[in-house]
Formats: C-alpha cells, structure tokens, sequence
C-alpha cells in the first residue's frame, strides 16, 4: 500500500491532470461561459448556468459581515477567475485566486488584463492543502466546490484557518454527502471523480469545532445541486453537436453519465449542498 502522502499527492495529480485537459476546458469554458466553474443558485428555470453562478457569489458574499476595499481575500481552487473579478468589482477588496490548474489560471490572468483587474488580482499556481501565505493573512477564505478534490479535506480547512486573521471568515459550498447518506451507494460518482469519499456537512462541522472556528452555520440548499446538474446536462445535450467540434464524444458521454450520477444522488437524498461558514 502507498503512504498516505504519496495517495494524497495521486488524487491531487490526477484533479490537475483533469482540469489542465483541453476537453475539460472547452467544456467548462463553453457550457459556464469561460468566468465560473461551480454550482449555481437558480431564482427561476429560466436561469442561465453563467447568471445562477453569479447569483451564488451574490448570496455568499451577502453572508459576510464586511467586503471593502481593505479587504484581503483568497479563493481556494479559482477555477478561471469569475469570483476573484466579481469580488474585486463589486468590493474594490485584493483577491489572491489560487488554484491548482495551470490551463485555466491562464485564461483567468487574460480575463483579468482584458477586464482591468491586475492591480487587484493575484492568479497563483498552488494547492490549498499547502497555502503559501503565511498565519493571520486575510479577512476572508473563500471557495466554491473545490474541497471535494482534496483527499485530505482536514488539511485544508487546518490551512484556511491558519492563514486568517482573528475574526476572520471562512466561507465556501462544497457537494457533499448527506449525514443520512448510506454507505456504498455514492461509488458511481466516486469513481467518475476519483476519490474514495465526499465530505459531509457534519464533518466540516465537527472539523470546524475542532479547529477552533466560531459561529458554524450550514446553510442547505441541496435542491440547486440537482437543479444546475440538469441545467448542466440540459445544455450539453442541446448543444452537443457544436460540442464535438471541440470536445471528444468520450468525454461528452462520461459527462453526462456523471452528471446523472449527480441528479440521481440528490434526488434520493444522498447528496448536500448549500454554504459553510465560520468565524476566527
């Protein structure tokens, strides 16, 4: 058996290998519109994924006591930007977007130059289960359903709550499994995103505690996961045609087999979704 290290450094490899692939770009490119790789909030059906994705930074950053321009944020696991640009937008505050995959802090440096947000964004080439800033950094943590990729999800919020200052705020979604969740029964979503668990509300929770992390309120709003999964499958499959001009069919069809591995789990109540938060 490997150390537990090396298993932790295979599931992290494999997570880059599978952002940095040109299919899984054109992908999340096309169908979020190139700015947000995360769940959306859906106000109504008619909804886009790009306006539900908005309209969860939205909510998030209305739990927040305070965003200003003195703010220091990081966002774990960046994806191509949209909540660093939104944040530095709408806030003024510094963002520090973080994230592991080398192809789409690419395209998220070009959309900062083009959008005239350099000055406020720092776009690093890292992992969060090795943040290198040091303690008592920013008065924010962000992330959006990035953790899930992390095999050592304790590791990770260890690093979130080092690197903020006292009365700090850790805030973030992640898809996670359901406290009533049974054994056994996630293993075709498991096996699509090659991991060997999903966290649970109560773990980060009891995780929190743990860490000396205040206030911990979960906020449930699994019923978006199962709606942007069929949003998400919905538009793969209306524009699959156009896709396979940029994307290989084995990926088309492993993406939607995945994704109805999703709609199915949440429709049985396996799943939960919605937003963590916690206070230094």
């Amino acid at each position: 058996m490997k150390p537990a290290n090396d298993l932790n450094d295979l599931a992290i490899d494999i997570a880059k290998n599978y952002y940095d692939s040109a299919d899984a770009d054109a992908f999340y490119s096309s169908i979020w519109g190139g700015e947000d790789i995360h769940i959306g909030i859906y106000s109504s059906p008619a909804d886009s994924i790009p306006e539900a994705s908005r309209q969860t930074q939205l909510l998030m950053a209305n739990r927040l006591s305070s965003l200003s321009s003195d703010s220091k944020v990081i966002d774990l696991g960046s994806g191509y930007g949209g909540t660093a640009r939104f944040l530095a937008k709408q806030y003024g505050c510094s963002v520090v977007a973080l994230n592991l995959s080398e192809v789409e802090n690419s395209r998220a440096r070009q959309l900062n130059k083009e959008q005239g947000l350099e000055e406020l964004i720092d776009v690093v080439d890292d992992r969060f289960e090795s943040v290198p800033y040091p303690d008592n950094t920013f008065d924010v943590v962000w992330s959006q359903d990035a953790f899930l990729h992390s095999p050592a999800r304790e590791q990770v919020l260890g690093e979130a709550t080092r690197i903020l200052k006292s009365g700090g705020e850790l805030i973030f979604t992640d898809p996670m499994k359901s406290d009533e969740c049974p054994e056994g029964v996630l293993q075709p979503i498991l096996d699509r995103i090659h991991l060997d668990s999903l966290a649970s509300p109560s773990f980060y929770n009891n995780t929190a505690e743990r860490l000396g992390l205040n206030n911990p309120r979960f906020e449930e709003l699994t019923h978006h996961l199962k709606q942007h999964y069929e949003a998400v499958l919905k538009e793969t499959e209306k524009r699959e045609a156009d896709l396979k001009a940029l994307i290989s069919s084995e990926y088309i069809q492993n993406m939607k087999k995945g994704l109805a591995h999703w709609i199915n789990g949440a429709q049985k109540g396996y799943l939960a979704w919605g937003i963590l938060h916690y206070i230094k």
